[in-house]
C-alpha cells in the first residue's frame, strides 16, 4: 500500500523536525517538511500530497497565500492548522483531514 504523503510546514527548524518524525511515526503516512512558503510550493507538485499541515510561526499572509496556492492547483487538498498540542492531536487532526 502506498503511503499518504503529507506536506508539513513550519517555521521553527527544530519543530518542523519533531512534526516531522511524529507524522512519519504512522507507517501508512510519509511527512515532507517544508520551512519558507517557496521551498513548500517547489515541494507541492513533486508528490501526491494529500493534506497540507500549517505549523506555528506561519504568520496570515504566508497562510492565505499558501491557501489560495494549494487549492488552485489541487481543489481537493486538506489544509490542517496545527499549533502544537502532541502527538495524539497531530494524529486526529490528520485522521479527520483524510476522512478516516
Amino acid at each position: 500500500m502506498e503511503k499518504t504523503q503529507i506536506l508539513v510546514i513550519g517555521r521553527h527548524p527544530e519543530i518542523l523536525a519533531t512534526v516531522v518524525r511524529l507524522v512519519n511515526n504512522n507507517p501508512d503516512w510519509n511527512a515532507t517538511g517544508c520551512l519558507s512558503d517557496e521551498e513548500a510550493i517547489a515541494a507541492f507538485p513533486t508528490q501526491d500530497f494529500k493534506v497540507v499541515l500549517l505549523g506555528g510561526g506561519v504568520d496570515e499572509i504566508s497562510e492565505v497565500k499558501l491557501n489560495e496556492y494549494f487549492c488552485n492547483e489541487k481543489p481537493e487538498i486538506k489544509i490542517v492548522q496545527h499549533f502544537g498540542g502532541g502527538s495524539g492531536l497531530l494524529s486526529a487532526e490528520i485522521f479527520e483531514a483524510l476522512g478516516s
